[in-house]
C-alpha cells in the first residue's frame, strides 16, 4: 500500500517510515472514546481529521512551525488520509488549553475549584466561558492507558522549565488564534489539545500529530450555547453521550455503535470541516492531489 516500513498503530493513525527518513501518518476511520478503540468506525473520519489538520497547519505556520511536509499520494485509497511528516522527538505532554469549563475540567472544578492546579473563580457552572484560556497539561498515555491531568510544576519536572514554558505559550497562542477563527463561523472552541516535538537537527519546537480536529477538540454550536448544561457539539461528544447511556465499564472491547450514531457522528465531523475551512467536503474527497 505504502511501500514503507510499518512502525506502529495508534488509536486512530497508523505510522510508517520512509526510506528518506520522513514519517507517514495514515488517518483511519477508527473511533476511540474513553481511551478505547470502538469496534465501529465512522466513514470518512480519517479524511476529516487530515483535511482539518492540513488547514490549521497552514493557517498557524506563522505562530509555530509544524511537521507537515506533504499530503500528496497517488493511491486513491489514501487520498485525503495521508500526511508525510518530518520526524521529531516527541515531547511527552498533551498540551491542553481550555476556554470553557467542560469535561474533566468541570469535574475537577466541582471537586476543588481548580483545574490542573489553576484556581478558577467561584460560582462557575458547566460550560461557562473562563475569564481567559487556561493551560492544563496532561500526560501522554500509551495506547490502552488513560491520560492524567497534571499541574504545570509537574510538567516542568518532566520536560524542563524552558521547554514547558515554550509549549505553554505556543499552545495558548494557537488556541487564541483558532478560537477567534472558529467563533467567526459560529463554532465555539471549548478546549483542545496539541502535541509538540523537537526537531532533532535544530532543537526547535514543532507542532505535530493533528491539530484542532473534532477528535482533539470540543467544538460547540455558538447558536445554541447556554451555560449550565452540556452543549450541542461537532465532535466525538455525540458518541460519548451514547456510550454513557450503555451498560459498559469503559474497558475494551467497547459496544458497537448503531447506524444512527455512526451517521450522526459523520455529519457532525463533516459540518465542522466545512464551516471551519469554508470548503466542500465532497470536493475535498474528489481532489486528485491533496497538498498543504
Amino acid at each position: 500500500m505504502l511501500a514503507d516500513a510499518y512502525l506502529r498503530s495508534g488509536k486512530v493513525r497508523d505510522l510508517y517510515a520512509r526510506a528518506d527518513g520522513r514519517l507517514v501518518l495514515v488517518a483511519s476511520d477508527r473511533m476511540s472514546a474513553f481511551d478505547v478503540v470502538l469496534p465501529t468506525g465512522i466513514p470518512d473520519k480519517g479524511r476529516v481529521l487530515t483535511g482539518l489538520s492540513r488547514h490549521w497547519f497552514a493557517t498557524t505556520a506563522g505562530l509555530v512551525p509544524n511537521h507537515l511536509v506533504s499530503t500528496d499520494t497517488d493511491d486513491p485509497d489514501l487520498r485525503g488520509r495521508i500526511m508525510v511528516c518530518r520526524p521529531t522527538t516527541v515531547i511527552p505532554i498533551e498540551a491542553v488549553v481550555r476556554g470553557y469549563l467542560a469535561g474533566s475540567g468541570w469535574t475537577a472544578y466541582r471537586a476543588n475549584g481548580r483545574v490542573c492546579g489553576v484556581a478558577l473563580p467561584a460560582g462557575l457552572v458547566e460550560s461557562d466561558r473562563l475569564p481567559g484560556p487556561v493551560f492544563t497539561p496532561a500526560t501522554k498515555a500509551e495506547a490502552g492507558e488513560h491520560d492524567e491531568n497534571i499541574d504545570f510544576e509537574t510538567m516542568v519536572q518532566r520536560v524542563g522549565g524552558d521547554v514547558a514554558e515554550q509549549v505553554r505559550d505556543l499552545a495558548l497562542a494557537l488556541y487564541r488564534h483558532a478560537a477567534a477563527a472558529t467563533e467567526g463561523v459560529g463554532i465555539l472552541l471549548a478546549d483542545t489539545k496539541f502535541e509538540f516535538g523537537l526537531d532533532p537537527l535544530t532543537g526547535s519546537i514543532l507542532l505535530i500529530d493533528e491539530a484542532l480536529t473534532p477528535d482533539s477538540s470540543r467544538f460547540w454550536d455558538a447558536a445554541g450555547y447556554q451555560p449550565g448544561r452540556s452543549q450541542a457539539s461537532f465532535d466525538k461528544q455525540f458518541v460519548r453521550d451514547w456510550l454513557e447511556a450503555q451498560r459498559w465499564d469503559k474497558t475494551a472491547p467497547g459496544p458497537a455503535l448503531p447506524p444512527d450514531v455512526v451517521a450522526g457522528t459523520r455529519d457532525r465531523y463533516v459540518e465542522a470541516y466545512e464551516r471551519i475551512t469554508g470548503g466542500s467536503f465532497a470536493r475535498y474527497l474528489q481532489e486528485d492531489v491533496i497538498a498543504p
